[in-house]
């Protein structure tokens, strides 16, 4: 850490004497307001009247609605001041030489853009839509250096518990990458510093996949669409129990027909995990009582390259291709020790397994992408065809010695082998199209098909006599294919006037056909699924002020298991408690009723929503005890569940240096397991709650600090509870001299108390289990740009309509 610190120093200390050195003279400056209070993070343009189509200079107004244009050479100019929710003001500048002062320029709001955009207090943090809100990543300062995962579980409404599992309400969402399905589905492979912004759709329509009965997340990239040529570095470094490096590039050109952009990322740490766990097994004598106690030595390494290539032959045409690459490794040393004793409390056995894992994994995606813009803007045209592929390849050497109760080593070494190799490719193809069928309607319609191949290749061998031999009962591989062919049709209407409606209407209808089939290669597990579902969409709102509605919403929707909830194979890196797939579930159908309120004021903004699901075939894991003193956990249908609840955002700006942002869901759930032999043992009602309060504060000029802090309830599992989680995560950043430098400090997991576990208690037997990984961390982050125009976009990371 020292050795980073010291070769991060001089080169921070250099480039700020040279940019108080070679401090360039303002040349246009002003203030921007709505009439009442400044605006922070207005897009400042200067482009020349004689090309209009370049950009002169750029810059962003400050937490007081300044702003200034240094460098500018004399000649005539538009000077346009740009940011959503508020009309586009254009003034006309003749410069000279001599400074001007504009003075104060109010913005005046844009009523359209308010029908769909009503959280504006936070205007650069959190976007409000019709179907949810979007949430600007770089806003999340104290995730500076992490990956997704760790931007998610400083999201509102959004819940990562310890594990990394990932919901919405309860539920797991679909996750997309760009609007579409890839096969880059561990969201720790990427980058937080790669993604520009957060989308959390929570009341879908029907040109949504079906599959999201919690909702969506969609992940959006990072691309510039500024002109000229454009770059930015950034350099992080920072140590948790181990060590941890990050750093990121990125470069742009763009004119009026062509944009090219190559990024590149990357992120190296180690980490440390202690597991503890308990188990009593009621009705067995001699493996009674079970204590164990793990411990995991992780690395890890990520490196992500992303080029697009954008080509606009006229105003109304675009193509796009975009492709990303992605290598990951990660290593782990993992012992584990368990210790085994009686009915009468009586040593039993001991012993002590140990796992050498290796893990690598390669993933890319390509897209092609066409867009027709039409002279009626409520007419459009969107083709899109995407291709990933997912290759992982891990190895694994196990080695067990038993002992007896003085810790004396009993009999030979049993050495082990494992390998577990997977291939994956999703593609999509997609086809939107919106017209208007009359002054206030409009139909959007499309198709969307998407494919999906995966092998699974898994192989256990012992070592008998000198060499492995293959266990087959424990070895085979699973083939998996599936193609869903999706149309949709939407009809959207709104009462009144263009610049004033007063209601607006979606009815929306979307047939899904599904085929897939898989087969292990020794025949034990094989299934052929086809079918066609119909998925309604409705909703109604009432905009009772420009800053007011109310939205009343239905929907059925569908939860398919996903690859891992099929996969038979039996994971045996701990013998006792090993986890397998069910190739043999069915999907769950759900319905969603929902009641949506948003409200806002001068510094204030309410979004709040009511929410009734009820779910058939419900997928739970759930736990069976086996006759020789294993649990085995598995994937099952359990039965119904209704889940009913509420969930608020709250956005305040109460001061010019501080606002904050406040969000909570809680929601009852009440299970009946009638597909269960045991159903008695299943949790059948439990009321689970989880919140965020994200603060940020301004403390001088250029500094912004943040402090968010998360708490999860205890959540309900089929068989008991998840024990509750909560943890606080800090981040700072400073701009440096004329604030084409950043200079951040982050620290995750404060005061280290992020951890998981679970309880459970049944007929048959009852276990605990905490896990507690080194999630405190400090970060350091170091980030230049050239080219000013680029610099507010890409440390800003400023949210786009575009």
């Amino acid at each position: 850490m020292k050795n980073i610190i010291r070769k991060l120093y001089l080169p921070i200390l250099l480039f700020t004497l040279s940019q108080f050195s070679f401090a360039q003279k303002t040349a246009i400056k002003g203030t921007i307001t709505d009439g009442k209070t400044p605006i922070e993070f207005v897009d400042v343009i200067l482009k020349s009247t004689a090309d209009s189509t370049k950009t002169a200079n750029y810059t962003t107004t400050d937490v007081s609605g300044n702003f200034a244009l240094e460098n500018v050479t004399s000649g005539e100019y538009l000077l346009q001041f740009k940011l959503i929710g508020f009309k586009i003001n254009t003034k006309k500048i003749k410069y000279t030489g001599t400074a001007i002062s504009l003075g104060t320029i109010i913005l005046q709001e844009d009523a359209n853009q308010l029908n769909t955009v009503v959280v504006n207090s936070q205007k650069k943090q959190i976007q409000k839509t019709a179907e949810g809100f979007v949430f600007n990543a770089v806003s999340n300062i104290s995730q500076s250096g992490g990956t997704a995962i760790d931007m998610l579980k400083n999201i509102p409404t959004v819940s990562v518990d310890a594990d990394d599992a990932i919901s919405l309400r309860g539920k797991t969402p679909l996750i997309l990458i760009n609007g579409k399905n890839s096969a880059i589905t561990d969201m720790n492979q990427i980058p937080a510093s790669s993604i520009e912004s957060i989308e959390i759709i929570t009341s879908p329509t029907a040109k949504y996949d079906a599959n999201a009965e919690s909702g969506i997340i969609n992940i959006k990239l990072k691309k510039n669409n500024l002109n000229g040529i454009n770059g930015a570095a950034v350099l992080g470094g920072g140590f948790g129990a181990k060590g941890r490096l990050s750093s990121s590039a990125l470069l742009n050109y763009k004119n009026d027909k062509w944009n090219v952009g190559l990024a590149y990322d990357n992120r190296f740490a180690g980490r440390t995990k202690s597991i503890e766990g308990d188990r009593t097994n009621y009705f067995i004598q001699d493996e009674h009582y079970i204590h164990q106690t793990r411990s995991d030595q992780r690395t890890e390494g990520l490196q992500n390259l992303k080029f697009n290539l954008d080509f606009s032959p006229n105003e109304r045409n675009t193509f796009s291709f975009e492709a990303l690459g992605n290598l990951e490794n990660k290593d782990n040393e993992e012992t584990l020790k368990t210790n085994v004793y009686n009915d009468s409390d009586a040593f039993f056995s001991a012993n002590q397994r140990h796992s050498s894992e290796i893990q690598k994994a390669k993933a890319a995606e390509f897209s092609l992408n066409y867009d027709r813009k039409f002279s009626d803007d409520r007419k459009s045209l969107n083709a899109n065809i995407t291709s990933s592929f997912n290759f992982g390849r891990e190895n694994t050497n196990i080695d067990t010695n038993n002992y007896d109760e003085n810790g004396i080593l009993i009999g030979d070494t049993f050495w082990q082998k494992t390998h577990n190799y997977g291939k994956e490719n999703i593609s999509n193809a997609i086809v939107n199209h919106a017209f208007p069928i009359s002054e206030k309607s409009t139909i959007e319609t499309g198709y969307k098909g998407t494919f999906r191949f995966f092998n699974s290749d898994f192989q256990t061998a012992d070592l008998i006599n000198g060499d492995y031999v293959v266990n087959p009962l424990a070895s085979n591989i699973f083939d998996f294919n599936e193609q869903i062919n999706a149309f949709y049709g939407l009809l959207n209407s709104y009462s009144g006037s263009k610049d004033n409606q007063k209601w607006k209407y979606n009815v929306g209808l979307r047939a899904e056909q599904v085929s897939n089939n898989g087969k292990t290669e020794n025949g034990s597990d094989n299934f052929s699924n086809h079918y066609l579902k119909l998925f309604p969409s409705a909703s109604v709102q009432l905009n009772l002020q420009s800053d007011e509605f109310l939205k009343f919403g239905y929907s059925k929707r569908i939860n398919r298991p996903d690859l891992d909830d099929l996969n038979p194979f039996v994971d045996i890196t701990d013998a006792l408690n090993p986890h397998s797939g069910n190739p043999y579930l069915k999907p769950e159908i759900i319905h969603i009723v929902e009641l949506n309120y948003n409200k806002e004021w001068d510094k204030y903004s309410l979004s709040g929503n009511a929410f009734y699901r009820n779910a058939n075939n419900t997928i739970r894991q759930y736990s069976t005890l086996q006759d020789n003193g294993v649990v085995l956990l598995q994937p099952q249908n359990i039965g119904n569940m209704v889940t009913y609840g509420v969930e608020g955002i709250f956005s305040l700006k109460p001061f010019s240096f501080y606002d904050a942002n406040i969000s909570l869901t809680a929601f009852q759930q009440n299970i009946s397991a009638t597909n269960l032999p045991q159903s008695e043992d299943v949790v059948n009602s439990a009321f689970s709650w989880y919140g965020k309060v994200i603060n940020n504060f301004v403390p001088w000029k250029d500094g912004k600090l943040q402090i968010i802090g998360n708490y999860n309830s205890a959540v309900a599992t089929p068989q008991g509870k998840r024990i509750p989680i909560y943890n606080v995560d800090m981040g700072f950043q400073q701009k440096l001299g004329k604030g084409n430098a950043r200079l951040g400090l982050v620290v995750t997991d404060m005061f280290n108390t992020l951890e998981s576990g679970y309880k459970n208690n049944t007929l048959l037997f009852k276990s605990n289990r905490t896990s507690k990984s080194d999630t405190r961390a400090l970060m350091i982050t170091f980030a230049y740009t050239f080219r000013s125009d680029f610099k507010e976009k890409l440390l800003e990371n400023q949210f786009s309509t575009e």
